[in-house]
Order: structure tokens, then sequence, then C-alpha cells
């Protein structure tokens, strides 16, 4: 058995279920067409007038957003720790073959420091209760003045503040584990939500500063999906992406950071 006490092992292990042959994380997608294009209005919101040289999306899994981020980047870098989503890229990705592919971890790149000036990192911090590590290596990679988008699977949105509220509770402080009982075992992959707050104290310990924030997929609900024409809710999501940051309103935060000046 590996040693669970290694933060590497701890990572690795993270990439098991998308490498999982019954797992494709391609067809996960179907569906969801409406939480996709909520994630490219907040990159287009906190991307507009900037371009940059190198951008590299960290855990981007098939290489959803990277077509994306080519209006915004001279050069494209896909680095993800699954075998099987690189695999998967490679055809996804066929007709963008300047997009690169690297097998990496995310608590350990294998770029160069100050070699990027753009990352993004979307859809991997809910498999990251400590992102520590992952947070050093950003601001290690990233130029002096370049700028990161992370995204945070969030435990403050409103439905749990409603919860919390109506228990006389405190919203938690430290990641909440949301995996069923039978799947919070050490073998299992890791599924939490973070408090916001503390990822942006995480972040500024690491010599990264939040620029910006936005609430998003605020209209993530399956029965809203089913009643209202898409272009509606997209519409509606463009609107609330800023107005409901303040709050942490949505079920994902996108955060927009630099490196903290000395």
């Amino acid at each position: 058995m590996s040693d669970s006490s290694n933060p590497t092992t701890h990572q690795k292990r993270r990439a098991d279920q998308y490498n999982d042959p019954k797992h494709n994380y391609l067809h996960y997608w179907d569906g969801r067409q409406y939480e996709h294009a909520a994630e490219e209005i907040a990159l287009k919101k906190l991307l507009r007038g900037k371009h940059f040289q190198t951008a590299i999306d960290v855990g981007g899994g098939y290489g959803r957003l990277c077509l994306f981020l080519e209006k915004y980047a001279d050069k494209v870098i896909l680095a993800e720790p699954s075998q099987q989503q690189l695999d998967i890229a490679a055809d996804f990705l066929k007709d963008h073959p300047e997009i690169q592919r690297r097998l990496t971890q995310a608590d350990d790149l294998k770029f160069a420091d100050k070699s990027a000036d753009l990352i993004t990192m979307i859809r991997v911090m809910h498999h990251l209760p400590e992102p520590s590590a992952e947070f050093s290596e950003i601001a290690r990679v990233l130029s002096d003045d370049g700028l990161a988008i992370i995204e945070v699977a969030n435990y403050l949105h409103a439905r749990n503040r409603l919860k919390y509220l109506l228990k006389g509770e405190r919203m938690p402080v430290k990641p909440v584990d949301i995996r069923s009982k039978q799947n919070q075992r050490d073998d299992e992959i890791a599924f939490v939500n973070h408090n916001p707050r503390t990822v942006i104290r995480q972040l500024e310990h690491a010599g990264l500063h939040v620029e910006a924030t936005l609430s998003v997929s605020n209209l993530r609900s399956t029965r809203l999906k089913k009643i209202v024409p898409h272009r509606l809710l997209v519409g509606t999501e463009y609107l609330l992406q800023r107005p409901l940051a303040g709050s942490y309103f949505g079920p994902s935060i996108f955060f927009l950071v630099s490196k903290t000046s000395n």
C-alpha cells in the first residue's frame, strides 16, 4: 500500500479516477453546456483586454478549456496528471497540434521558474483538501507580472449558508468532505468543498494575491436547466457573476490572482 503521508502520493491517487477506463471525463460534460458556458464567461471577464505569451492549464483534463485559452495566449500547454485524459486530449485537440500536452502533477509541475505568464487551475481544488503545495508550485512557475485563475468548489454557496443559518451553526473554515459515507476512505479520491476565505489566506501564504473574484454557475440546477432556455440561463449568468461575487453565492468561485509584490 502506498504511503498516505506523502503529498505526492496523494496527488497521484487523485488521478486514479481519471485513469479508470470506465470514467471518461469527456462524456461527463454531456448535458453540462450551461456549466461550460458559465466558466468560459468567467474566463472572458477576467482575461478581457489581456494577452499572454505562455498559458498553462493545470489539471485541464482532456483540454476542454485549452481551445478557449488559445484566444489569449501565443502558446497553450495542457498540464494533466492522468495519461488517459491526455490520450483523450490527443483526439479532442487533433485539429490544434500547437497545444502541447504534458503529464505532470499539480504539486510538482515540471516547468521552469517564472516560465508562464498565465496559469489556470479549474475544477481541481475539489480534489485538494490541502492545496498549499499546489499554490506554491503555481507561484514558482508564474512570472513576476503573470496572472493565475484558480477555481474553488465553494462550500459557502447560498443553499449551504441558508442550511447553516436555520441550524444556528457557523460555516466551516476547513474543507468539507462531501463524499458519501461509504466512499470516505483513504483509497477513494478526495472530494471536498472549500471556504473561499480560507483559500484566500492559503494563497497569500504562497505569495499570491487575489485581484478579482467571480461567483460562477450561479443557476446550476438540474430542474432549471430543464425548464429555462439555455440562452436565458447563460445570459442571466453573465449578469450575476460580478454582483454575487462578494457573497460567494454560487457553487464555484473564480479567483484572479497575481504574485504578491515584495
